[in-house]
């Protein structure tokens, strides 16, 4: 009997055992309170739109939100080769200014971190990538700009005649505003059964358009010789926002080339690379960074054409009147991003003198 009383003993407490650990499991698990944020961490940032200015600005601003950031202004046909370079040695913690296919050879590295920025539905996403990888900030048409005086040409291939010799400047191939004019020339000729996918008489124009050109020099002051009436430089390629900024700073009014065919528009994007120990911070310096408070505060100083909808509603008249006044041009950037660099790679070896 007295048997059977402890083992009764022992099944009821077996019992209860099982029913606390029973009701403990079934206790929802308390989720973690987010990392807190070390704002005296500093943000390296790569760019290639940290002159003129900007990158200074940039610093300050940062710095009154509490950030603390440094840059590295790196050309655009050069800063997604340093990225990959530096794949195992990494740096940087986020790179902005890019375009789209500049950002698919960084983001075909896996080195960027998927987000969704706090400003995502303010922006029109189809300027940026489907997968969430980098977002829009600027969006930037390439134009070219002439002295007020010169007769303009109606199209960039106007400039292959032998008339327009010497008459313009274009920078080096390996920056990213010569680079995709020229690919929006080229890719219009278009042939599967031509070299490099592009017709003879396509790789004709592109001969006659870069041999025509004067490529500037670093540092080269082009604006003052464009501006001087009795240079005989009278038209630059140009990105938007330069342009709005020089008539700014210049109190000059250039007068813009707009082709039947449109320009070459390109977007400036953001993303975060996935080499960063500093991610959330991070992330919170692209949501300041990319709120349509700052993106209109860019562009009132920088004349650029905001991708905020919001910034852009704000934005100066002549930011709008100059974003209205060109067209985009349509092109299979596909089929550029295939080909670009074997194209410039045979202009450099076989046309530029």
């Amino acid at each position: 009997m007295k048997h059977f009383k402890k083992l009764c003993m022992f099944a009821s407490a077996a019992l209860l055992l099982t029913a606390c650990s029973t009701s403990k499991s079934a206790e929802p698990a308390k989720e973690s309170a987010p990392a807190e944020i070390d704002y005296s961490q500093e943000i390296v940032i790569y760019s290639n739109s940290t002159t003129d200015g900007r990158g200074e600005w940039l610093k300050e601003k940062a710095a009154e939100k509490g950030f603390k950031i440094s840059y590295v202004d790196i050309s655009g046909g050069e800063l997604a080769d340093r990225l990959i370079a530096e794949k195992n040695n990494a740096i940087a913690d986020m790179v902005f200014g890019l375009n789209n296919l500049e950002f698919n050879r960084i983001k075909d590295e896996k080195l960027l971190v998927k987000y969704s920025p706090e400003w995502a539905n303010e922006v029109d996403a189809t300027l940026g990538d489907a997968d969430g990888y980098y977002h829009p900030i600027v969006v930037q048409p390439l134009v070219l700009i002439g002295n007020a005086k010169a007769d303009m040409p109606n199209d960039w291939t106007d400039l292959t005649k032998d008339s327009y010799k010497g008459t313009y400047g274009i920078s080096g191939l390996n920056t990213g505003t010569s680079k995709n004019i020229f690919a929006s020339i080229v890719s219009r000729y278009a042939d599967e059964k031509g070299d490099l996918g592009i017709s003879d008489e396509g790789w004709e124009v592109a001969k006659k358009y870069i041999q025509n050109a004067h490529t500037y020099a670093q540092g080269e002051d082009y604006i003052s010789a464009l501006i001087d009436d009795s240079n005989p430089l009278n038209y630059s390629m140009m990105w938007g926002s330069g342009v709005l900024q020089n008539q700014a700073e210049r109190g000059y009014k250039f007068q813009v080339m707009s082709p039947k065919v449109g320009v070459p528009y390109v977007t400036e994007q953001v993303g975060i690379l996935s080499t960063s120990k500093k991610e959330a911070l991070v992330k919170e310096f692209v949501n300041w960074f990319g709120s349509a408070e700052v993106q209109k505060a860019w562009s009132d100083d920088f004349g650029s054409i905001p991708a905020n909808k919001t910034a852009l509603e704000g934005a100066k008249a002549e930011i709008k009147e100059f974003a209205s006044s060109v067209k985009s041009q349509k092109l299979d950037w596909e089929f550029i991003g295939e080909n670009i660099s074997s194209w410039v790679e045979k202009a450099e070896l076989e046309f530029v003198e």
